[in-house]
Order: structure tokens, then C-alpha cells, then sequence
């Protein structure tokens, strides 16, 4: 199984479980009128989107080059993650009014040990999934499958917080049920703003780390006949770079010279991680 088949598999997990808690949730949290379970229903909504969004992010993002796309469709992920991001803002806002307004009408709820049961449920479901997850991302180093495992134990976290609303609502402190819908839907818009920045830092085509081309420029530097290192520039292609590399060499150096260095310099600087190509161009000293 390779990297894509592995996030296709964490895609598909990850909708049919959302799409079962999405309906015990938003099923129990209207009955119960619970803001903090409708609030958590819709998080698990957008978890769905979330999902389908991967799925179909990482089934463009592994076709294979052509002519129109020489260095693939990598960036399909970011396309995708920041329409993911969109729809977390829509969710924040809805769910936002939806817990104002309780507030504002003192609305309270109908305890239900549903609610406990479906919250509990949740709980051990993303554990599950969060603790698959993580270790394919890890053994995979798949930014997709990463950031669905941080999603699953952000879920978890949400849903301690819901359920601790449920408790303290049972002892007749409601309005704690509305201000877990308010906390819940900032998370969610918080979630959606951190993913709109990272897609879009890709997007616009955002430079590496200084401390990563600083290690480059000293491992270029050590490379026999190599005088200067003018500049090191990256472009994102999904979730690899090209590097493009300048360097000058003495003058009287032939071009079967240049050339070998320029060749040496590919090699060392591919062989480091999330490189996807890399352009050498000499310069006469």
C-alpha cells in the first residue's frame, strides 16, 4: 500500500464515522434541544465535507504528470483544503447564531442519558480513528493524513467539553449548554482559519524555512569547487519543492566542470526531504 492508497483508506474511514455520528448527533441534540450536541452535530457535518474533500483531493493529487502538468497535481491538496476551510467558517456561523440565540431566549434542554451515550460514543470512535491515523501519517509523512488525525483528537476534545455541558446541565446549570455551542463553533473557526492559511501559504507559492535553506546553502557550500552560493528559492508542488539553486564556480572552469558540480549539487540537495526537483544554474565567479 502506498502513500495515496493509505489516505484514500483514511478518507473513506473517516466519512462513513462521521456520517454515523453527524445523525445520532444532530437525531439527539434536536430532541433534547441540546446547543452543545446540535453544535458538535455540525462540527461532525463539516468533518464529513472534511473527508470527501480528502478524498477527492488525494485521488487528483496522484495522477501522474502531463503535458499541462509536468510536476503533477500535488497542489489539488491545497485547492481542496482551502474549500475545507470555507465550509468550517460556514459552520462556525451558523452554530454561533444557533448558541447566541439560546442564550438570549434562555433556552434550556431536556437531560437525556442519550446524550452522555452518543457523546461517549464519539469519544471512543475518534479515539480509534485519531490513534489510526497518526500512526500512518507518521509512517507515511502524509500532511493529508496528519491533519485528519489532528482533526480526530480535536473532535475528541470537543466532545469532553459537550459532554461536561450535558453533565452540568442535568444539574440544572443550562446555561452552560449554550456557551459549549459558543466555544465549540470558535474552535471550529479556528480550525478553519489555520487550514485557509496553510493552503494558502502553498498556494502563493511561500518559501521554505530559513533554517532548512540555511542547511542547504551549507551543504552546497562544502561541495569541492562550489565558490559562492547566490540563492536558494523553493516552489511548492503539493507536498514536495522545487529548489532552485545558484551558485558560482571560478570562471576559468570549464563547462564538463560546471556541469559535474551542477550534477553533484542535484544529487545532495535531492536526497533531502520533500524534494520533488531540483534546478542548478552556474554562474562564472
Amino acid at each position: 500500500m502506498d502513500r495515496y492508497s493509505a489516505t484514500k483508506r483514511v478518507a473513506i474511514l473517516g466519512i462513513g464515522a462521521n456520517i454515523l455520528l453527524l445523525v445520532l448527533k444532530l437525531f439527539i441534540g434536536f430532541i433534547s434541544r441540546s446547543q452543545a450536541m446540535i453544535a458538535d452535530g455540525f462540527n461532525s457535518a463539516g468533518d464529513v465535507f472534511a473527508s470527501i474533500m480528502t478524498y477527492l483531493g488525494n485521488r487528483i493529487s496522484s495522477m501522474p504528470e502531463d503535458k499541462k502538468h509536468p510536476y503533477g497535481h500535488g497542489k489539488a491538496e491545497y485547492i481542496f483544503s482551502m474549500i475545507i476551510s470555507f465550509s468550517l467558517l460556514l459552520v462556525t456561523y451558523q452554530v454561533l447564531k444557533s448558541s447566541l440565540k439560546a442564550i438570549i431566549k434562555k433556552q434550556g434542554f431536556t437531560f437525556s442519558w442519550w446524550l452522555v451515550g452518543v457523546a461517549s460514543i464519539t469519544i471512543v470512535l475518534k479515539a480509534l480513528l485519531w490513534l489510526y491515523t497518526h500512526l500512518q501519517g507518521k509512517k507515511w509523512d502524509n500532511l493529508l493524513i496528519i491533519a485528519n488525525a489532528e482533526d480526530h483528537r480535536n473532535d475528541i476534545l470537543v466532545t469532553v467539553t459537550t459532554l461536561l455541558g450535558i453533565i452540568l446541565g442535568k444539574r440544572g446549570v443550562y446555561w452552560v449548554d449554550a456557551f459549549v455551542g459558543i466555544g465549540i463553533s470558535l474552535w471550529i473557526g479556528y480550525t478553519g482559519v489555520r487550514i485557509f492559511i496553510s493552503a494558502y501559504d502553498v498556494l502563493m507559492d511561500t518559501n521554505m524555512g530559513e533554517e532548512y535553506i540555511s542547511n542547504l546553502k551549507r551543504k552546497i557550500q562544502s561541495i569541492p569547487g562550489v565558490d559562492h552560493v547566490d540563492s536558494i528559492t523553493t516552489k511548492p508542488i503539493g507536498v514536495s519543492f522545487i529548489i532552485i539553486v545558484k551558485v558560482s564556480v571560478a570562471g576559468t572552469m570549464t563547462v564538463e566542470q560546471g556541469h559535474s558540480i551542477a550534477a553533484e549539487i542535484k544529487e545532495k540537495v535531492k536526497g533531502n526531504k520533500n524534494v520533488g526537483d531540483v534546478v542548478v544554474h552556474v554562474n562564472p565567479a
